[in-house]
């Protein structure tokens, strides 16, 4: 692997993770942006939709579609924010926290099994990298 960019290597990964998350979401009817956004959500309080796609690091347009998607399903409900008469807090459906346990299973399970075959200084090492990099592309030290 040592010929090939860092750009690659992540690039390659994740395709190769997001389709594992993809097939295992199939089982249910599901998709992996559906699974994230479940996990995104506070299960208790909900979370105000102008606070999810920073915190998934998605557009607003491609979130408007998910939560829309999510909603038709039955995973989601939109509740005006208390604190904002502009806001709506997305809160999650009986069916939709259901939903976010399989979610929350299958990530716990991928975290496990990497464990087992990575050692705790090879997963420092890979945490620091993902750090530094992330980094530098959100600070614009790459292209400016």
């Amino acid at each position: 692997m040592k010929d090939k960019t860092i750009d690659y290597i992540l690039r390659t990964t994740w395709l190769t993770v997001q389709k594992m998350y993809n097939e295992e979401a199939a089982k249910i009817d599901s998709t992996m942006a559906t699974g994230f956004t479940l996990l995104s959500i506070d299960p208790e309080k909900g979370t105000p939709s102008t606070s999810l796609g920073p915190k998934m690091g998605m557009e607003a347009t491609s979130l408007s579609r998910i939560l829309k998607s999510m909603e038709t399903k039955g995973l989601i409900a939109r509740k005006p924010n208390p604190d904002d008469g502009r806001g709506v807090i997305i809160t999650l459906t009986d069916f939709g926290l259901e939903k976010r346990d399989f979610s929350r299973e299958k990530v716990l399970t991928f975290n496990e099994a990497i464990k087992k075959e990575v050692s705790e200084e090879q997963l420092n090492h890979f945490y620091e990298v993902a750090e530094i990099i992330n980094n530098m592309v959100c600070n614009k030290k790459i292209y400016k």
